[in-house]
C-alpha cells in the first residue's frame, strides 16, 4: 500500500471521532471514503495530512511511518490534501494561491508546475490575475485541486470535492478527479455525494460514528443493500 492507516484513533476533547480505523489506499488507486455527516471522515484526512493530531495507531506513506511528524513535512513527502470548503485565500490572486501550493518546491519547479496546471484548468489561466474570492464555486474547487497539485504528491486527498456546487458543475468536477486518476494520481476521496463516488472508484469503505463498518470494490458497495437504504436513496 502506498498509503496505509493502521488501528488510527483522534480525539476532540474527550469525544473520540476516528475509532481504530484501517485502510490503504494502493499505487494509482482512487479510493472513496462514504458516510452519514459527522462519522468522521473530514477527521480521518485531517489526521492523515497532520493537521488534527492522532492519539493513537499509525500512518504509513510508502513504508514509512508519517503518524509524528508536522503537515508540512508530510506535504514534502508526499501527502496533499485539497481541504473541505475549498478554503482559498479570497483576497489573494488566482496565481498565488497555485503558488502558495508549492512552497516545498525551488521556483523552476514551481513555474512548470503552474503552467501544467494552466494547461489542466484553462479557466485559471484567463483569470490568473483575478482576486480568488471573485471566482464561482466550480472555479474555485479548481483552484483548490490545482493548488495541492503544485506540489507533486504522491497521494493527493480529497475532501468533499462537490460540496455546494451545481449538478453541471458537480459533474465537471467529477469528471477532472477521473482524469486525475485516469493520469495515475493516487487519490484518497470523501465524498458526500456516494452514487457518484462509488461508481468511479476502483475500491471503497464505509465510515460510521468513527468505525470502518463495509469496505469493498465500489461496484460492490453500489450494489450492497445497507449501502443502497442508507446512503444512495433507492
Amino acid at each position: 500500500m502506498l498509503l496505509e492507516i493502521q488501528n488510527l484513533t483522534s480525539h476532540y476533547g474527550r469525544i473520540q471521532a476516528l475509532r481504530g480505523i484501517d485502510v490503504g489506499v494502493d499505487d494509482g488507486e482512487l479510493v472513496a471514503l462514504v458516510g452519514a455527516n459527522g462519522a468522521g471522515k473530514t477527521t480521518l484526512l485531517r489526521t492523515i495530512s497532520g493537521v488534527q493530531p492522532a492519539s493513537g495507531g499509525t500512518v504509513y506513506l510508502d513504508g514509512v511511518e508519517v503518524s509524528h511528524i508536522s503537515s508540512s513535512r508530510r506535504v514534502k513527502m508526499g501527502i496533499s490534501q485539497v481541504p473541505e470548503g475549498r478554503q482559498m485565500f479570497g483576497p489573494m490572486t488566482v496565481e498565488d494561491n497555485l503558488m502558495l501550493g508549492s512552497f516545498t518546491r525551488s521556483r523552476a519547479e514551481a513555474a512548470e508546475t503552474i503552467e501544467q496546471m494552466y494547461e489542466r484548468f484553462p479557466i485559471l489561466r484567463q483569470k490568473r490575475h483575478q482576486m480568488a474570492g471573485t471566482l464561482s464555486g466550480g472555479q474555485q474547487q479548481m483552484l483548490a485541486i490545482g493548488r495541492a497539485l503544485m506540489a507533486h504528491p504522491r497521494v493527493l486527498l480529497l475532501d468533499e470535492p462537490s460540496m455546494g456546487l451545481a449538478p453541471l458543475l458537480v459533474d465537471e468536477i467529477f469528471d477532472i478527479v477521473h482524469q486525475l486518476r485516469e493520469a495515475g494520481t493516487t487519490i484518497f476521496m470523501v465524498e458526500q455525494n456516494a452514487f457518484m463516488a462509488l461508481e468511479i472508484a476502483d475500491r471503497a469503505y464505509v465510515l460510521e460514528a468513527g468505525k470502518v463498518t463495509l469496505s469493498g470494490t465500489g461496484k460492490e458497495l453500489l450494489s450492497n443493500e445497507k449501502v443502497v437504504e442508507a446512503y444512495l436513496g433507492i
